[in-house]
């Protein structure tokens, strides 16, 4: 688990340019690396798993009723995998690092406005369950659809996800004209999003 600013050390291209831009401003949260979420996957088989779930489906021709029925399998398949007790450790052991451990926090993925919520008591396990949820709709329909269409698969590469004090933020425009950015998202803990 990393601060947004070790996060930003690892570049741009690999985390995201909006870890770069909360780092540059301090945003208090922490980033769950791509490679936490690449261990969960190759832990539970989960690659080979929806590789023969979703083995029915022609990208050429895709019968959405079908594809439905599927992704839902889907996201039941990675909301019910587990992660390794040494992962949820160190995830929980970074939250209380983070002062996330209690309290709302939200979950999203860098420069995406959906989100997971939780209210979180220490050891953590409801951020987890969120991390867990967001994980889980890679796998909705909509987002399995956009990839068929646009990459003729149903698979995805390991994301960045970040954690964030407080409920989801909401759009403030007097917070990005100060910063000099379209866009920037605003909860009660101060700054959560400069997508």
């Amino acid at each position: 688990m990393l601060t947004f600013e070790e996060a930003a050390r690892r570049g741009e291209a690999r985390m995201g340019a909006e870890v770069v831009r909360l780092a540059a401003q301090d945003v208090r949260g922490m980033v769950v690396p791509p490679e936490f979420e690449e261990a969960f996957y190759r832990n539970n088989n989960l690659p080979e798993q929806l590789n023969r779930l979703f083995a029915p489906i022609n990208p050429k021709r895709v019968d959405e009723d079908v594809l439905e029925e599927l992704t839902a399998r889907a996201e039941a398949l990675i909301r019910t995998s587990v992660l390794m007790d040494d992962a949820v450790q160190v995830f929980y052991r970074a939250l209380g690092n983070a002062g996330l451990s209690s309290g709302a926090v939200h979950v999203r993925r860098p420069s995406h406005q959906a989100h997971e919520e939780a209210r979180v008591m220490p050891p953590g396990t409801a951020a987890l369950q969120a991390l867990k949820r967001l994980w889980a709709s890679d796998w909705a329909f909509g987002e399995v659809l956009i990839r068929l269409d646009d990459t003729g698969g149903v698979g995805l590469d390991a994301r960045p996800t970040l954690i964030f004090p407080g409920p989801s933020g909401m759009p403030d425009a007097v917070m990005a004209e100060a910063l000099g950015v379209q866009t920037a998202w605003v909860n009660e803990t101060g700054l959560v999003g400069l997508p």
